[in-house]
Parts: structure tokens; C-alpha cells; sequence
């Protein structure tokens, strides 16, 4: 390298002496030649390594990156990938905002894109690439894009413009949907009575100031008619809040507003507001559900589905099952507005489709009487067809009014309460509700017994107060209690209930209840190496998992295999850690009661839209069967009847006169809070009118004493309702509907 440099530079003076002589020899004389030696003895070696050149990082990965992050609405990861000019150009904020808005407004379901070519220099590259945007409302639009990209530190950036989003939003136009949104579907008992709909609902209240107090009574009468209130209640709530103050009531049809105005009583108020109306102040409310406006976090969520984001949606129960149903498909018209607001171009539409309505498999007489039978107590009532799983009730209580819910109402003053109420008004106690189930789990226990070979239906054991087979502590009947509370009352222990049950067989034991004996087998089976035997047996029943109804949410509760020999005979009586919810337990009864299937339980009858055949129909489906051998599940069955039919079994009393054929098993399970929660469960046998199906019924009462007490005339309310319309027996704590008053011991 050396020797040429040395060449050049001895080129460069031979050519400056040339351009200084004078082509005729005269003139000014030349310059000396200056002689520069080559370098004769050592030649200059060439370098033994060549500079690297960094080579453009790969532009389809940062393309492909980018394009991710817009499918994962990753805007964030979005703006990082911008080039610094852009990132200093629009904030964060805006940019989030310009993608979130197009791709809500698109209804943009879902996002795919394609690479297709690039072209790259050391410093800057282009990318173009197709990118398609799957609409609810407009259809999928597909565009071709060119993405620019500048290499800052290695790296590849975006140039960012709204033109990345789609084409026809350069210079600032913007897009915009016209939504048509269908009117929100109905939801109908199996009849088609009216649940709820999209109606004119009537607010109906108290202004205290205008009461004429000459026909006050006529005031508290029919509203509490109307409104399910007891009169009296509805006289001291006057009294409490006093002159110049409005008592929210409940709602109610145009029908019910009319005649209420017919009559015209002084302070009477009544308000008309458009809404979805609740019928009935709420049929099966925690069933059915209620709606609500669309949080602020879901917002964008409901938008790619279509909604202009002012629709009300269902948040729980049918309301938000049904959904996609109720809401029925919006319509809308996507176009691109110039700044000016022009329209610059239509993309893409659709037109809207009428919602369907829900048809329940909910009886709505059925679901009223039983919410009036549970109305006064906390507790729960599931009535389901024993041959199909259809659920024929469903009631809760305390309930709650899900018109409550709309804005619009005048008295939705009453939902702040309503959300504070420590009773948790919203809970399903039927579905979600978890109970020890007491006694009524005796008929779980006698069947694990059965099937162990160690006992049969005629299996003797004398049933006396005390129970002494633990070796650390004695345990008592319910005679027992019974007895000691006779004593304290002065009074002697020589009737059914305060006396020991004595010699019974197996069956016998059933009907008594005798705890006693339920022990023993519990014990016995513990100390024949069998104490997992009766936990099986109640899983095997559906205790302890989900029954699988899907359509509103519903608890496991629990069964868990007994570690110890108490653990083993609390178990046997339905005790201890055991938790159960009253849908699992009709679903046992109704297998009892039609051979041994368990149905899955439903409450959809049918999808049915405006025109054409239902959507979705209902269809019983088995989910598992009894393992009980038939002669054994007969046994069963027999001694079920027995608790109904003999005089000392423990549902008779309450049953005493009615004229249909029941059977069934009482349960006091003690809460550890306060008082036992009554249950009875059982079904109907009917023999006279094969046109009607047999009913599997499970009712529980929170902490209010025994089964026998409480829950037997809640059980016989509900078969005569279904049988005659009504409840047609006075129940020993009152008329059903009606507060409560202390039974008579």
C-alpha cells in the first residue's frame, strides 16, 4: 500500500512539471525532476483481517411483532415498536385510543394479517403486508398496507400513521357506525306466561303528606294486594317516616296501574317509565337474573361484539346465559367521516335480527306459591319433574325486586339496600345455598348400609335416648331432646315424640329418624375397614359435585371421606363437614322416586326466535345412575313412605288429610349458628291422574327447628298447589303468604 501511494504521489508532480513547461521549449523553465526512490528490500505485507459490516436487522420480525401485538390489543407493546419521531408525535394515550376506537367502532371480532414483501436499505425499509379485520357489523375488511420503518440503534421502528389502521383514515377521518339495535327479548314461564319483557312498567309509592286517612285502609289493602306486603308493615312504615316523605312500594302492568287508579285512594303515587319489567316484582329472581349497563371495564369487550355500548346486558342468572339470545344480532352501517363530517365512503352493514324469547321450564303458579311459602324465612324450595330434570320452582329467600335494578324506576332508592342487605337477597340458595343436610341423609346412609350386605331392610336395633358405643363420650336422640324440653315445660315424657323409639327394624329406623341407629351403621361400617362407604354412596347420589345445570351458577358443595369414628357417625346423620345445596338433593330424590336415574337438572324449555323452529330445545339427559341393586332401592322406597304414611313417622302429623300420595324424609341439621335448618325432601306418587308427572320437592329453612315443624307444610303447600292451584291447608305457623306466627307446640 506504501508503494503506491508513493506512485501516485510521484504521478501527481511528473503531471504539475508537465503543465508548467513551455510546449516550444521558450518561456519560464521547467522544474527540477525530483526523483523518488523505490523501496527496493522489504515489501509492505496486506492486513490479515477485514473490517465486518453489521448486517439490517430482519424487517419482516419487527412487522410480524407489531401485527401480533395489534391481535392481542397489545397497545402498549404497540407504541414501543414506534420510531422516536412518531412516539414524540402522539402520546401513548392517543395512540390506545385511535386503534381502541376504530377497531370498537369496526365491531372488530378478530384480526389476521399476512406479510407479503419488503424492501430494505441499511437505514430504512418499507413492508407491505394485508390485513383483514373480522366484523360483527360490517363484515370482514380487508385491506393492503405499506408500513415504513427507519433503523434507530439496531433496531427496526414504525412510522406511525393513522393509515396503519386502514387506508382511509389518513388525513383525519375518522369512522363511525349507525347501530340498529333490536329490542331486547322476553322471558316466558313453559306456558308462556310472562317473566319478563321490554315494556310501559308503573312505579307505585306512598306520599305521606296526601294521605286521606279516611280510607288509609284502602291504601295499605290493595297495595299490599299488589305489592306482597303485609298491611300492617306497610301502616308502620307510615308511621316511621312520617308527613313529606315518599314510600317506595313495587311496580306493576298497566293493567294493575289502571285499577289501582279507578280506586284512587289519597297518597297513592304512580309513575310510568319505560323498561325491562320483572312481573310479579321478580318470578324466581335469582334464577332469572336481572340487567345492568355495561361496566366500564367491558366496554370494549361488548363493543367488538356489536353493542353501540348503551344497551343493558345481563349479569347474572338466565339474563346472562341467554345473552346472545335476548340481545338478538345488532345491524349497523360502517362508514369513514372527514374531518368536516362528510362521509367519505361506507365500508361495510348489516341488518339487525329480531331477539328470541326464552321459554323456562319454571311453572309461573308454581314458582309464585313457593316463593310465598318460603317468603317469611330464609331457605330455599326446588321443585323438578322426577322423570325429566325440568325444574318446575326455584325459589329463594329473602328474594329481591330486579326492577329495582333500573335506573329509570322511581323507587330504585330501595337498591342500596338491597345490595347492604346482610341476608344476601341476590344468593340462590337453591343452586348455590350450602347446607349439612341432616337427617333427610339417612336415606343415603340406609342404602351404603344395604349394599354393604351387612344389614337388610328387617335388620333389628333397640332405639333407646342414648347412644354408648363411642368409647370418649355418649351421644342422644332427638327423643331425648324432646323429652328434656317436655320436662322443663312441667309437663311428662309418654308421647311418640318424647319417648325412645325402641326395637326397629332397619325401614323403622328410616321412619323414626333414630339417630341411634344411624350411628351404629355409620360405626359399623368404619370398623369393618368400610368408612368410605357412605361418602361414596353420597357422591355416587351427586352430593358434592355440581349437578351440571349450567344455565345459572350453582355451588359443589362437599363430602369428604371421615378420618376418625366420629368423623364416620356425624356423617351418618348428615352432620359434620358435609355441605349440600337443595338442587343436589331433589336431584337424589327424584332419582329415588323414578328408578335410579339422575337426570341433569335444566331450567331452558326452548330458544325460540320470531320465526321458525326453536334454537334450543329441552332434552332430558341422564347423567349417571344409583348404585343400588333394584331390590334394595324398593327398601328404600318403601320406608320413604313410611316417614309419610305410618303414625309415628316423622312427616305424618303435617301431612295428616292431604289426599295425595307422598313420600319423603324429614331433616333437623344442626347450623352451628343458632337453630337447626329444617328440610324435607320428597316426592309425589301419583296414581289417580298419569297425565301429570311426578314431582321431586326439596325444601329448607335456615335456622328455624325441625324439618317435621317447618318444612313438611312447605312441602304439602307445594303438592297442593300443584294438584289444586293453591295451598288449601292452614300450615301450623300460619296462612301461606302471610307472616308467620309461633306454632303451637
Amino acid at each position: 500500500m506504501k508503494v503506491l501511494r508513493w506512485i501516485n504521489f510521484l504521478l501527481i508532480i511528473v503531471l504539475l512539471s508537465a503543465c508548467g513547461a513551455s510546449p516550444s521549449g521558450t518561456g519560464t523553465p521547467s522544474a527540477p525532476i525530483i526523483k523518488i526512490p523505490f523501496a527496493q528490500d522489504t515489501p509492505t505485507p496486506l492486513p490479515t483481517t477485514v473490517a465486518r459490516i453489521t448486517p439490517a436487522p430482519d424487517v419482516k420480525a419487527a412487522v410480524n411483532n407489531y401485527l401480533q401485538a395489534l391481535q392481542n390489543d397489545s397497545y402498549d407493546g404497540m407504541y414501543g415498536m414506534l420510531t422516536q419521531t412518531s412516539r414524540d408525535a402522539i402520546s401513548l394515550e392517543d395512540f390506545s385510543k385511535r386503534y381502541s376506537d376504530a377497531l370498537n367502532v369496526m365491531s372488530a371480532a378478530s384480526v389476521e394479517y399476512s406479510i407479503n414483501s419488503s424492501q430494505v436499505s441499511p437505514f430504512r425499509a418499507e413492508a407491505a403486508y394485508s390485513v383483514t379485520y373480522h366484523t360483527i357489523l360490517a363484515g370482514d375488511i380487508q385491506r393492503s398496507i405499506v408500513m415504513r420503518l427507519e433503523n434507530e440503534g439496531g433496531a427496526w421502528k414504525v412510522v406511525w400513521d393513522d393509515g396503519l389502521i386502514l387506508p382511509e383514515l389518513v388525513g383525519g377521518n375518522i369512522l363511525a357506525m349507525e347501530y340498529s339495535v333490536p329490542a331486547r327479548g322476553n322471558i316466558y314461564d313453559r306456558d308462556g306466561k310472562p317473566i319478563v319483557s321490554q315494556a310501559d312498567a308503573y312505579a307505585f309509592g306512598i306520599q305521606t303528606e296526601q294521605i286521606d286517612y279516611k280510607i288509609v285502609n284502602t291504601l295499605v289493602g290493595e297495595l299490599g294486594k299488589l305489592c306482597g306486603y303485609d298491611p300492617e308493615y306497610i301502616r308502620n312504615r307510615i308511621d316511621q317516616v312520617g308527613p313529606g316523605s315518599y314510600l317506595p312500594m313495587c311496580e306493576g302492568t298497566s293493567d294493575e296501574a289502571a285499577r289501582l287508579l279507578a280506586i284512587n285512594p289519597g297518597g297513592l303515587v304512580i309513575s310510568k317509565y319505560g323498561s325491562r319489567y320483572y312481573f310479579e316484582t321478580g318470578l324466581a329472581p335469582q334464577a332469572v337474573g336481572y340487567t345492568l349497563s355495561i361496566p366500564p371495564e367491558e366496554f370494549n369487550d361488548y363493543r367488538r361484539l356489536g353493542y353501540d355500548g348503551s344497551e343493558k346486558v345481563g349479569r347474572a342468572g338466565i339474563e346472562k346465559w341467554a345473552e346472545q339470545y335476548l340481545a338478538g344480532k345488532h345491524g349497523g352501517i360502517l362508514r369513514v367521516v372527514a374531518p368536516s363530517g362528510t362521509i367519505v365512503a361506507t365500508l361495510g352493514q348489516s341488518a339487525p335480527q329480531a331477539a328470541d324469547s326464552v321459554y323456562l321450564t319454571v311453572d309461573e303458579n308454581m314458582q309464585y306459591y313457593a316463593q310465598q311459602a318460603i317468603e317469611y324465612f330464609r331457605g330455599a324450595v326446588v321443585v323438578m319433574e322426577v322423570d325429566t330434570g325440568r325444574v318446575v320452582a326455584m325459589a329463594s329467600s329473602p328474594d329481591f325486586d330486579p326492577n329495582l335494578f333500573e335506573p329509570t324506576n322511581p323507587n330504585n332508592g330501595g337498591l342500596t339496600d338491597l345490595l347492604n342487605n346482610a341476608n344476601q337477597p341476590l344468593l340462590n340458595r337453591a343452586a348455590q345455598g350450602q347446607y349439612p343436610l341432616g337427617s333427610a341423609f339417612k336415606t343415603i346412609t340406609m342404602a351404603a348400609a344395604l349394599e354393604s350386605g351387612l344389614y337388610l331392610k328387617d335388620t333389628p336395633y333397640d332405639c333407646q335416648y342414648e347412644f354408648t358405643e363411642l368409647p370418649d363420650r355418649t351421644l342422644y336422640d332427638w327423643t331425648y331432646e324432646h323429652c328434656q324440653q317436655a320436662i322443663a315445660a312441667g309437663e311428662f315424657c309418654d308421647n311418640s315424640s318424647t319417648k325412645p323409639s325402641g326395637l326397629l327394624t332397619l325401614q323403622g329406623g328410616l321412619m323414626r329418624s333414630c339417630n341411634p341407629y344411624f350411628w351404629h351403621i355409620g360405626l359399623d361400617l368404619y370398623n369393618y375397614d368400610r368408612k368410605d362407604d357412605i361418602a361414596k354412596m353420597a357422591r355416587a347420589f351427586g352430593l358434592g359435585s355440581v349437578t351440571g345445570i349450567e344455565q345459572i351458577p350453582e355451588a359443589a358443595g362437599q363430602i369428604i371421606d371421615p378420618v376418625t369414628a366420629i368423623d364416620a357417625v356425624n356423617q351418618a346423620i348428615g352432620q359434620g363437614d358435609m355441605q349440600v345445596t337443595p338442587l343436589q338433593v331433589a336431584t337424589f330424590m327424584a332419582a329415588i322416586a323414578n328408578g335410579g336415574t339422575l337426570y341433569r337438572p335444566q331450567i331452558v324449555e326452548k330458544i325460540q326466535p320470531v320465526d321458525g323452529s326453536p334454537k334450543l330445545t329441552f332434552k332430558p339427559e341422564a347423567r349417571g345412575t344409583l348404585p343400588l341393586r333394584a331390590e334394595n332401592l324398593n327398601i328404600i322406597r318403601e320406608a320413604l313412605l313410611m316417614v309419610t304414611h305410618e303414625t309415628k313417622g316423622t312427616a305424618h302429623y303435617n301431612l295428616r288429610g292431604l289426599q295425595f300420595e307422598v313420600a319423603g324424609k324429614t331433616g333437623t341439621a344442626e347450623s352451628g349458628n343458632g337453630k337447626s335448618h329444617a328440610w324435607f325432601v320428597g316426592y309425589t306418587l301419583n296414581k289417580t291422574n298419569t297425565q301429570l308427572p311426578d314431582l321431586a320437592i326439596a325444601v329448607i329453612v335456615e335456622n328455624i327447628g325441625e324439618g317435621s315443624e317447618y318444612a313438611v307444610p312447605i312441602f304439602r303447600a307445594m303438592v297442593e298447589t300443584y294438584y289444586y292451584g293453591s295451598p288449601q291447608w292452614v300450615t301450623p305457623f300460619g296462612k301461606i303468604g302471610e307472616p308467620p306466627y309461633t306454632p303451637t307446640p
